[in-house]
């Protein structure tokens, strides 16, 4: 054959269904030993290999993989959905979202609700799992940098830290040397965090840090509000996101400033907020789309395992998005 053997070609030669073969190939016990002998006859003859992973993925329950997030709200999750549809098509699965907060006031975890309804696997991009009891018969794989990982699964993220070392960078290449940080909680925002502080220190610039709570446009705004109060000589703000960035813009504009002009404001996260018309926000891709295909072609792999793996832990690189919300510090 010019093309290698796919199951039809093995039904066919057989004589049986595709159904069969594929019972066969997963060595199904309600096969008789006659058709069994038929099957995997034609299948040494045709030189067929089956796909491991696709021979368990067709024989699971309910054929769906489940996703855990934080809130449908956050515009993150859009590329990293993106990718993962695009990883589970090929293999015909299917995609089902628990959102952490749409059924907060229910005394039972979206991850549990998720293995009760029998999924193949999970995506687990939420935050506040400390305590999870992952079931042996259910593959997680983590998306993102997350607090309280629990132990033992694989975690494919971007490299947070890489990016926040871009934005800082970027402003101190431009010539910033009164730059603040607006940050909230949550193991991205704590990365990045983490390692503009390390990067304006090590270039000889007091780290200014404000912002607590969830990493939104208001706590971006109250942040940048009290930081232009404390330090009126800042020229540069970076915000943990690109929401938090439009309430940092939002203070500038309030406070009579200009941006550019007067103080420039890079977010992170690449969301289609950043590439409007509107804002043209000077952001960190961190390429999400990519985390979401390698998370799911990971949780695909760990499916059609035939025996458990080390952990994984897979960085995306970064990368950095000029627009026009940066430019050098006023004269």
């Amino acid at each position: 054959m010019s093309r290698p053997p796919t199951i039809i070609d093995v039904a066919t030669r057989a004589g049986v269904s595709k159904s069969l073969v594929s019972m066969v190939m997963r060595d199904d016990p309600g096969v008789s030993e006659v058709r069994r002998s038929a099957v995997l006859a034609a299948a040494a003859e045709l030189g067929y290999r089956p796909n491991r992973a696709a021979a368990i993925l067709a024989g699971t329950r309910t054929r769906t993989i489940g996703v855990v997030v934080d809130d449908f709200r956050n515009p993150w999750y859009v590329p990293m959905l993106d990718g993962v549809r695009e990883a589970l098509a090929p293999h015909g699965l299917r995609l089902t979202l628990a959102d952490t907060r749409a059924n907060a006031h229910l005394d039972s975890s979206p991850f549990d609700d998720l293995v009760s309804l029998r999924v193949d696997g999970v995506v687990l991009a939420a935050e506040g799992f400390p305590d999870l009891v992952v079931p042996a018969s259910t593959p997680v794989v983590v998306a993102g940098e997350r607090d309280d990982v629990p132990t033992g699964l694989d975690v494919v993220a971007s490299d947070e830290a890489a990016g926040a070392r871009l934005a800082a960078e970027h402003l101190i290449d431009l010539g910033h040397h009164r730059v603040v940080h607006v940050t909230g909680s949550g193991g991205p925002a704590r990365v990045r965090r983490e390692a503009t502080v390390a990067r304006m220190a090590a270039s000889g610039i007091e780290p200014l840090v404000y912002g607590a709570g969830p990493t939104s446009d208001q706590t971006g705004y109250e942040g940048t509000r009290r930081a232009l109060a404390a330090h009126p000589d800042l020229t540069a703000v970076f915000a943990a996101n690109d929401v938090m960035a439009m309430g940092a813009i939002a203070a500038v504009q309030e406070a009579g400033l200009r941006v550019p002009e007067d103080v420039s404001v890079i977010g992170h996260d690449e969301t289609p907020l950043a590439a409007s018309p509107l804002l043209r926000l000077t952001t960190v891709d961190p390429h999400n789309d990519e985390v979401g295909r390698l998370a799911a072609a990971g949780l695909v792999e760990r499916i059609g395992a035939d025996a458990p793996a080390e952990p994984t832990r897979t960085f995306v690189p970064p990368s950095l998005v000029v627009r026009a919300t940066t430019a050098p510090p006023r004269a």
